[in-house]
């Protein structure tokens, strides 16, 4: 087999290269010539000369200069195609053949003459075989049908390498010896009239057209007077099966009547690649009947049935005839799915041939070949027709009065929507038709079908002219969804306006449907105007879910069974009697600790502080941070007159003075509250946030930095906050060295010790109440878990302004003693590799992040292990990292932390999470001994229903989960029904409820709200242990039990977190997790860096980051809408596209959807783009 590589303006080198391999018994596949390395479809073409083994191609001198070459000079090698020797075919370059030689004598056979490719709806190339035999009859029918003589002329607009130009312009030409006028398509381009001057001038007898050439020809002929059409005796329409061509005809026949064009020459004809012609009308001389047009109700025909129906109506399809069946042929209408049934006289089905003239097979392609080429039609009664095989057209319209055959659409172009059919043709023509009708660019429109939740969704891409105003655009969009949807009764999933010129081309400057389909999906069509309307077009969404009634506390427990299921109830190692009970009351106030360590061991270090660079800036043993406290306490008294109990801002940067300050006040009675301080470049944002906390805290006095007290009292500060009432604000750069004269003592370990402030995800701001003895617990807890000893190094990378992180920096080095390196995580954005640098450096066995330091650390030293194992950075020594989390374990970050480091020699099973939330900071760690934390996966589609169902990993809509570290010691924990609050069973999910000594005592709020949340410190059972008294934490989870055993030696039950419920959305009656349709999101392109959904009234908003070019902003509306609905059958509302970095994230991590949706309803955003699903 041989490539043919022949422009459209040379049709005698095609034609000798053509009979040249014809001669030589070589099979010729006639190609477009490829114009650049990215032609849309080139690839499959490539894929198609592959499976055909073709190695040689043939071209002209002109053409293969005009290829793209590589750097040597050669043809370039194109994506997907095989490599191919190029052989230049003008005379100069061939020798003659010598005197004895002489093509061999071939009788006409079954053997393969030429292949014609083939793209289908798809995208994908095919080539059909067409035998010598089948050849030389298609030629014979032509001959017959249109009356050819020999000497006479045609002139032809159409591609001369396939179809009907083949067929005609060549192949039944040679045959007849007829003189051939070939137009190429470039010259029609320039010159629509110049097919008509020709025919005039040449007096030619036939002519062969497209639609589109005879409308080209009427909107430039206005000034021709001398052009006479009264030669033609046939005007042969190649695509009169389209619909839209016989409003061109009609139009043609219109304004060149007068000019000699008779009405009975007009000749639209029907083919396909498979059959080759179908169907032609003949003049009245050559014995065909009058030409008839038919008018189909829409509505009908959706249904695959023909209604007449009368012209004045919209909502009609006329269609004219496309003549009769080829001489020699038999034809037959079947249905279109399943069997080839014969269909009854008033349905529309595929149209089938029987005759010698059509192709024989696709090229390699066994299974389909028999399913087209082969087809056996079959009566209702299931007997075949015929004893010979007939051939699938791909044309879909039935048989009229005259055994005229018309044509309603192609089976390429046919979308199921729900049990309707619509042809994309025929959406095509509506679209084109709405005013104004100059705004699509040349007609430039492409109609195609995506699979979306089990259902075709139409799409339709148009391009606009290059001056149509954003005004214009979306009144013309408006205006085609309705039209559309007034007359085919159908809605459009997704409308999209492309820059002019931008749609791929087919060779001869078509839209290239399939290759605009394929960008569509791939995100790569770059719309500048998109409207989506899923909420219209997707019916068949599953139900909305029905609460059932609870049942109640009839289910009785028996023993410790919930209806056949273990309770699911666990809890941390007993914290027994430890320590000698004198050691126990050392230990029971953090103040008498950090004495007694000042006493005892005076020069050990508690604290290291880091800084960018990663040299020690300050650092602090027992004796120092007492002496500071001191100090601090002494100014509190004395300076600021603070009485026992009140309560004291701390606002510092992370470091040893904030520590000091927190035992300052601890040692005068007071109750330190620790606040991050404002950002000096972004005061407006942060600096209300501290004001509050100061406010709703009740401080009496503000501690702080020099530089932050000028800060919070400049005139950037008051712009925002009234800075006149600031409390006392006190600086403790250089208070006097004083001695305290007795430190405070609490009269009883419930005194409140510390509040610990925290804005949460959905916005709120809580503060709550620790005690001494909580604090103490908590303490112990975690020395316990972490094995946390004098001698022992950690690392912490956490901020120190709330929950577990400020826990870890102010309370446990002081309690257990142990060498704390403080690693401020905003020192990272100057040098991400200072965390691990610092862990390798001081071998610390355990060591806290957060997942933004994580994340920093994965993003930014992604390519850079190398160079840090240069720099001596070795992570072997952790024992276990631990991230510091409020939400469900990220293990996609997790894991993909562990495998990048463990090049640096980090072990795979040191990372890990942690759990707390406000009532209680420190649920779980995995600590240093107990099993390895485990994964299970869950089905997403349950969890929405409050149901857990355990599936194999890589299941569909399978969601990996892992436990948040081992609960710790003292701590019990126990699954509640969200709404009965009765005890739930093993693997159930309900609300995470905890008791412990260590739970925080209550909310600290302004405005006494206690009642709201009284529950939440104290709820109770509603049936089983009614006793106990839980802290309520606002997440789901379950518990599950393992084959594990921990190191009680019993079996070990692990907790899993599913996410908070304030965050979740009640969406159709189910639960969401916000970030199970993020992932999903992400996932569906490059360019999504980061995304966050929230609800606004029952709309869903989809807020997404664009990481890379604007013009890719509006490919991304489609793809999210798909994917939420393919996934989590929810429609999105509103797609918000915005700049990397707009979605608020907080210190932990965690994103602040209830911030940006404040944004968002405020319009603060700046967005690039929003889309309004209607």
């Amino acid at each position: 087999m041989v490539a043919l590589v022949f422009p459209n303006s040379d049709p005698v080198m095609f034609m000798v290269a053509f009979y040249g391999c014809l001669l030589a018994e070589l099979v010729p596949v006639p190609i477009e010539v490829p114009l650049t390395k990215k032609d849309a479809g080139s690839q499959q073409i490539g894929f198609l000369l592959g499976s055909c083994g073709v190695t040689l191609a043939l071209t002209t001198d002109a053409c293969q200069k005009g290829l793209p070459k590589a750097q040597t000079g050669e043809v370039a090698t194109f994506k997907g195609w095989p490599p191919l020797n190029w052989l230049v075919i003008d005379g100069k370059h061939l020798t003659k053949p010598p005197k004895d030689w002489h093509p061999l004598a071939q009788d006409e056979g079954a053997g393969t003459a030429y292949i014609e490719y083939k793209t289908s709806k798809e995208g994908s190339t095919v080539g059909v075989t067409v035998s010598h035999a089948s050849l030389l009859a298609q030629c014979r029918a032509l001959t017959q049908a249109c009356g050819y003589l020999e000497a006479e002329t045609l002139t032809n607009v159409l591609d001369f390498k396939r179809d009907a130009g083949l067929w005609h312009g060549v192949l039944t030409s040679v045959m007849n010896k007829m003189h051939v006028i070939s137009i190429p398509y470039a010259l029609m381009k320039v010159n629509p009239l110049s097919w008509i001057q020709k025919v005039c001038l040449y007096k030619a007898q036939t002519a062969l057209v497209k639609s589109r050439d005879m409308h080209w020809s009427l909107l430039a002929q206005r000034g021709q007077r001398d052009v006479s059409l009264s030669s033609l005796r046939m005007l042969i329409v190649a695509d009169g099966a389209n619909p839209w061509s016989i409003s061109s005809c009609d139009a043609f026949l219109n304004v060149f009547q007068s000019r000699g064009l008779r009405p009975e020459v007009i000749c639209p004809c029907a083919s396909s690649p498979e059959a080759l012609t179908v169907a032609i009308r003949r003049p009245p001389d050559l014995g065909g009947p009058p030409p008839r047009k038919a008018v189909l109700s829409m509505n009908g025909l959706s249904y695959g049935v023909i209604r007449v129906d009368t012209e004045e109506k919209l909502s009609v399809l006329t269609v004219q005839d496309v003549g009769q069946v080829m001489p020699g042929a038999s034809i037959c209408v079947v249905k279109m799915d399943g069997a080839p049934y014969l269909c009854k006289t008033d349905e529309v089905g595929e149209i089938c041939v029987d005759s010698n003239a059509t192709g024989t097979a696709y090229y390699g392609l066994l299974g389909i070949t028999k399913n087209v080429f082969e087809t056996v039609p079959v009566t209702a009664g299931g007997a075949p027709i015929s004893d010979r095989p007939f051939t699938r057209t791909g044309l879909l319209g039935f048989i009229g009065p005259d055994n005229l055959v018309f044509i309603v659409g192609k089976l390429d172009g046919l979308m199921v929507v729900g049990v309707r059919r619509h042809n994309a043709d025929d959406i095509v023509a509506t679209a084109l038709a709405v005013e104004p009708m100059k705004f699509v660019y040349r007609g430039r429109i492409a109609v195609f079908s995506v699979r979306v939740l089990h259902d075709d969704r139409i799409v339709l891409v148009a391009e606009q002219r290059p001056d149509a105003s954003e005004e214009d655009s979306f009144q013309w969009m408006s205006r085609v969804l309705q039209a559309i949807d007034s007359i085919h009764q159908v809605g459009v999933y997704c409308l999209a306006l492309v820059p002019a010129n931008t749609l791929p081309k087919a060779p001869l400057g078509g839209v290239h449907v399939s290759e605009a389909k394929q960008r569509f999906l791939e995100g790569m069509l770059h719309p500048c105007n998109v409207l989506m309307c899923p909420h219209t077009c997707v019916t068949n969404l599953p139900k909305p879910r029905q609460k059932q009634p609870e049942v109640g506390p009839a289910s009785m427990i028996v023993g410790n069974l919930v209806a056949g299921k273990r309770i699911a109830q666990a809890s941390g190692r007993e914290l027994a009697h430890l320590e000698d009970s004198d050691q126990a009351r050392k230990f029971l106030f953090l103040p008498d600790v950090l004495q007694w360590r000042a006493h005892t061991t005076p020069d050990h270090p508690l604290f290291l502080l880091l800084n960018a660079k990663g040299t020690v800036t300050s650092t602090a043993t027992c004796v120092q941070l007492h002496r500071k406290a001191e100090r601090v306490a002494a100014a509190l008294t004395e300076k600021a007159r603070l009485s026992i109990g009140d309560h004291v801002a701390l606002v510092y940067p992370p470091g040893v003075d904030l520590i000091a300050a927190f035992y300052g006040c601890l040692y005068c009675g007071c109750v330190p509250v620790t606040v991050r301080p404002p950002h000096p470049q972004n005061l407006a944002t942060t600096l209300p946030t501290v004001k509050m906390i100061v406010e709703v805290s009740k401080s009496a006095c503000v501690l702080t930095t020099q530089a932050i007290m000028r800060l919070l009292k400049s005139k950037e500060a008051a712009a925002t906050v009234d800075v006149r009432t600031w409390p006392t604000i006190l600086d403790t750069d250089d208070i006097p060295k004083k001695k305290v004269t007795n430190v405070f003592r609490p009269p009883s370990p419930d005194v409140l010790a510390y509040l610990d402030f925290s804005v949460s995800t959905t916005g709120i701001l809580a503060g709550v109440k620790m005690s001494h003895a909580a604090t103490s617990a908590l303490c112990r807890s975690i020395k316990l878990q972490c094995e946390l000893y004098p001698s022992r190094q950690i690392a912490i990378c956490l901020d120190p302004y709330c929950g577990l992180g400020f826990a870890l920096w102010c309370l446990c080095s002081v309690y257990s003693g142990h060498q704390s390196v403080l690693v401020p995580p905003l020192e990272l954005e100057s040098n991400v590799s200072l965390w691990l640098s610092a862990v390798s450096q001081y071998k610390a066995r355990v060591t806290f992040c957060s997942y933004s330091v994580m994340e920093m650390c994965t993003k930014g030293l992604g390519a850079q292990t190398g160079v840090l194992r240069m720099k001596g950075v070795n992570l072997s020594c952790v024992r276990t990292c631990m991230v510091v989390a409020e939400e469900r374990p990220r293990i996609a970050l997790t894991q993909s932390f562990s495998k990048l480091f463990k090049d640096l020699g980090l072990p795979a099973r040191a990372v890990s999470t942690t759990f707390g939330c406000r009532v209680n900071v420190a649920i779980c760690l995995q600590g240093t001994a107990g099993p390895d934390p485990t994964t299970v996966y869950v089905d997403m589609r349950a969890l929405r229903h409050d149901r857990v169902r355990l599936v194999e990993r890589g299941s569909p809509h399978s969601l990996p989960l892992t436990e948040s570290g081992k609960i710790l010691p003292g701590v019990k924990v126990i699954i509640a029904h969200t709404e009965t609050k009765g005890p739930l069973g093993d693997s159930h999910l309900g609300e995470i409820w905890v008791s412990s000594p260590h739970n925080a005592t209550g909310y600290y709020t302004v405005h006494g709200e206690e009642a709201l949340h009284a529950d939440h410190f104290s709820a109770r059972l509603s049936f089983g242990d009614t006793q106990t008294i839980w802290a309520r934490t606002g997440y789901l989870g379950f518990l599950r039990r393992t084959e594990l055993t921990d190191a009680s030696g019993e079996r070990h039950d692990a907790l899993y977190v599913v996410g908070s419920l304030d965050e979740t959305l009640e969406l159709r009656g189910m639960r969401y997790h916000p970030i199970d349709i993020e992932t999903s999101v992400i996932r569906a392109h490059r360019s999504i860096a980061e995304c966050a959904v929230f609800t606004w009234t029952n709309l869903l908003v989809v807020v997404v980051e664009l990481d890379g070019l604007e013009q890719d902003a509006l490919d991304l509306v489609a793809l999210v809408t798909n994917v939420v609905l393919e996934e989590h059958h929810l429609v999105v509302g509103v797609v918000v596209i915005v700049d990397p970095g707009v979605i608020p994230i907080n210190s932990r991590g965690e994103k602040q959807r209830m911030h940006l949706r404040d944004g968002f309803l405020a319009d603060q955003l700046d967005p690039i783009y929003v889309a309004y699903n209607m």
